[in-house]
């Protein structure tokens, strides 16, 4: 039996209603609000549905036919940038206060986006890099890394990136929060709700393998530090530390919030409470989108369980998307995973649901 092109938990294309553009009202859009309660919440959202069209239809298109009746998909518009001071470039003595306006304003839309969720796809992504740097030998020539990955990440719900080493979890990561170093080469489309633009200031996050925190300070002094830092001049100082103590509770930190981190000199907190101040420093700017590279690295079971189920009721409680490169999960914290992306030498071998990977037979 030939395998569907889409994934097993994509929505299916309705061949008599064409999918709606953002701006577009649709004929019937009384009929669907009384519905939507009937509905699960992907089915309602506009982006999504965008998303689909240009993604999945794209790729039809391609390989010659549309999403129904050989139609090609809809026109996508493009994300337009917001003037600051109206075309008019700064004067000398007013740079400093556009560059905090522009920052305060960034921060609003990336709160904006936080609140109506952040659905992230990928279609056709190929990555190379010199063949010399990957270890493969030969001067000149390159050596593919990601070889035509396709999916898609939904607000509310963990997307594990899981394979062998080497299979390309980080590179992947990378290359969806655009931090592919520059002598990397990335072919394919990566989309923000339909659209494709880059990544702002505040709408995403990203959680290095490594914690780079200063081991002397407290967990109250390093997350209060970081949102003196990271939010904006304009939030009063006192909103500041208050989302600070705000984000300690959410990761269970508040217990030894006057502890010291401490490291490999002077001792401080356990490797996954340290592993957690990293994610709460991550999670000040209230991110739409956040990415994980090995959050467990070197955690126990049980201190793997504690980060993620922190992660995943945040994620389901706040609408955040969340994308995590995860090595050798334990059973019960894969059962925490909404969604899969298995992968072995750059390409997919699997993508779906979680739940019905163990129904998968080779």
């Amino acid at each position: 039996m030939a395998a569907s092109p889409l994934p097993r938990w994509a929505p299916t294309p309705s061949p008599t209603r064409p999918l709606r553009t953002p701006g577009t009202p649709s004929a019937g859009a009384g009929a669907a609000s009384s519905s939507s309660s009937s509905s699960s919440s992907w089915r309602s959202c506009v982006p999504l549905l965008t998303t689909f069209s240009s993604v999945f239809g794209s790729s039809a298109a391609r390989r010659g036919g549309g999403l129904s009746g050989g139609e090609p998909p809809p026109a996508l518009p493009h994300a337009g940038r917001h003037d600051i001071v109206g075309g008019i470039a700064p004067l000398d003595g007013v740079e400093a206060a556009v560059e905090r306006r522009r920052k305060d304003e960034m921060m609003m839309s990336a709160t904006t986006a936080c609140s109506r969720g952040v659905f992230l796809t990928w279609d056709d992504l190929s990555v190379t890099a010199p063949a010399a740097a990957a270890g493969c030998g030969g001067h000149g020539r390159r050596a593919v890394i990601l070889d035509g990955l396709s999916g898609y990440a939904r607000p509310g719900e963990v997307l594990a990136l899981m394979g062998p080493s080497g299979c390309g979890k980080t590179t992947l990561l990378d290359a969806l929060a655009g931090r592919l170093s520059p002598n990397m080469k990335m072919r394919g489309d990566i989309l923000i709700n339909g659209l494709r633009e880059k990544l702002s200031f505040g709408t995403s996050a990203y959680v290095t393998q490594e914690n780079v925190l200063m081991a002397t300070l407290t967990v109250t002094e390093a997350v209060h530090y970081s949102a003196q830092l990271q939010l904006p001049d304009s939030m009063p100082a006192e909103d500041k530390r208050a989302r600070a103590d705000r984000a300690i509770r959410q990761m269970g930190l508040g217990a030894v919030a006057g502890v010291r981190i401490g490291g490999r000199v002077c001792k401080g907190i356990s490797g996954g409470q340290r592993k957690r101040v990293s994610i709460c420093v991550e999670l000040l700017a209230s991110p739409a989108l956040l990415f994980l590279d090995e959050p467990t690295s070197g955690l126990d079971s049980a201190a793997s369980y504690h980060v993620m189920s922190r992660i995943a009721g945040l994620a389901r409680r706040d609408g955040m998307t969340v994308v995590a490169a995860v090595h050798q999960p334990s059973t019960e914290m894969f059962e925490l995973f909404h969604g899969l992306c298995l992968l072995a030498t750059g390409r997919t071998v699997y993508f779906g649901a979680a739940s019905d990977a163990i129904e998968v037979t080779v």
